[in-house]
């Protein structure tokens, strides 16, 4: 997503929903979320209610392999860390930074398992890869996109506004790497006269490929 909230979660699951209506094994997966809205798997797990939702729409009963990384915000600076759907500690935002190499290691393993049982996964990334201070450290965008060899889809909410600046400028503050993997834009929550439109997508084609 070019921010947070640009509809990723929902895009995720009618992606997944219509993957299942064609019969097609598909499942959710995010390696790390942010949130306090969580939901107790059958093996008393926890994750975030929105793999849960998209569970959901692949026909899966939620589990923590969907959400192998979970944070709980407790303040502006720290946060509770629940790991494969166990509570493992406590962390700052800075201390957090050093704990994602060993967390790396669990979501690859965990979306290599899920690969490993369906044709097909979708991942769903977190907040924006445009959040360059974090890139060497990230786990659940770019950096997972690379170390899982996945393409990328942007997505941007035109109902915020902007969101041709918002496409182009994630796309533009990337490594040369990363904008490889960008396999196509989303734009969410289009209403009206898609030819008005269509000369923005097309300068925005021709400005990135």
């Amino acid at each position: 997503g070019t921010t947070s909230d640009a509809g990723k979660s929902a895009l995720v699951a009618g992606i997944c929903r219509w993957l299942v209506r064609r019969g097609v094994a598909v499942a959710p997966f995010k390696a790390q979320n942010m949130s306090n809205n969580s939901v107790v798997t059958a093996d008393g797990g926890e994750i975030g209610r929105a793999q849960a939702m998209q569970a959901h729409a692949c026909g899966l009963a939620p589990s923590v392999a969907f959400n192998p990384v979970l944070l709980k915000p407790g303040s502006d600076r720290s946060a509770q860390v629940v790991v494969r759907g166990r509570v493992d500690g406590t962390v700052s935002a800075r201390s957090y930074q050093e704990r994602k190499a060993a967390l790396l290691d669990v979501v690859t393993a965990s979306l290599a398992d899920l690969r490993a049982r369906f044709d097909v996964v979708v991942c769903e990334g977190a907040g924006s890869p445009a959040e360059i201070n974090l890139r060497a450290n990230d786990i659940a965008n770019m950096g997972l996109a690379q170390a899982a060899d996945l393409p990328v889809l942007v997505v941007g909410d035109i109902d915020r506004g902007g969101v041709l600046a918002h496409l182009f400028g994630t796309v533009a503050v990337l490594d040369p790497a990363d904008q490889r993997r960008v396999a196509g834009f989303v734009v969410n929550k289009f209403r009206g006269d898609p030819t008005l439109l269509q000369p923005g997508l097309d300068q925005l084609h021709a400005l990135t490929g």
